[in-house]
């Protein structure tokens, strides 16, 4: 088998992750999507995976990539990030940085030089994202983010997770979930950035 480039190795990584994470593959969109690349671009990475024998697809459906050979060992890599408690999907609730024990996330789903932590989520106000009540949220710290991404904010010493819209003169935290009005503020403190959700059925 050919040598893998760099990047190679860390598209396959991600793959790996996914899997290990959702027990499915990612789409060739959601790989652009963590890359910062265009579909084409996610697509001929995996098009070289599968030249190099790490990875196949049965046919052309998004969901069909299997790791095969020496692939199935990116499988294994796990890391523990910090379980601090809990998050609102709903209220805001007091922000008590407790810890509360360590969840394993495949490292392929974690950027390298980052840091991340991890909340449970508690409420519904974010069901439209796809997020739901005991649901975990991994955290990236950061304490920039970009309109319409969903964050953990400090609101009134209150932890909660909404999705962030900078205004001219405030900022909007907004439900995913009509039941829920937007909070308003020109006192937001974010803690980071939403990357992943995981679920035990």
């Amino acid at each position: 088998m050919k040598e893998l480039t760099q990047r190679q190795k860390e598209v396959l990584s991600f793959i790996a992750g996914y899997i290990s994470q959702h027990n499915y593959p990612p789409t060739i969109r959601e790989i652009g999507d963590f890359f910062s690349i265009s579909v084409k671009g996610a697509h001929d990475h995996v098009t070289a995976l599968k030249k190099k024998g790490v990875l196949k697809q049965a046919d052309k459906r998004s969901r069909a990539m299997e790791l095969v050979g020496e692939g199935r060992t990116s499988l294994n890599r796990l890391v523990e990030i910090p379980l601090l408690g809990t998050v609102a999907a709903g209220v805001p609730v007091l922000a008590e940085e407790n810890w509360d024990g360590t969840v394993q996330i495949n490292d392929a789903l974690l950027k390298k030089n980052r840091k991340y932590f991890a909340l449970r989520v508690r409420g519904d106000s974010m069901v439209g994202a796809g997020i739901m009540d005991g649901d975990t949220a991994v955290i990236e710290k950061q304490p920039v983010v970009k309109n319409g991404e969903i964050v953990v904010a400090v609101v009134d010493e209150a932890v909660t997770l909404k999705r962030f819209f900078k205004e001219s003169k405030r900022v909007k935290l907004q439900a995913e979930n009509p039941a829920y009005p937007p909070i308003f503020s020109q006192n937001v403190r974010l803690l980071g950035r939403l990357v992943h959700i995981t679920r035990n059925y």
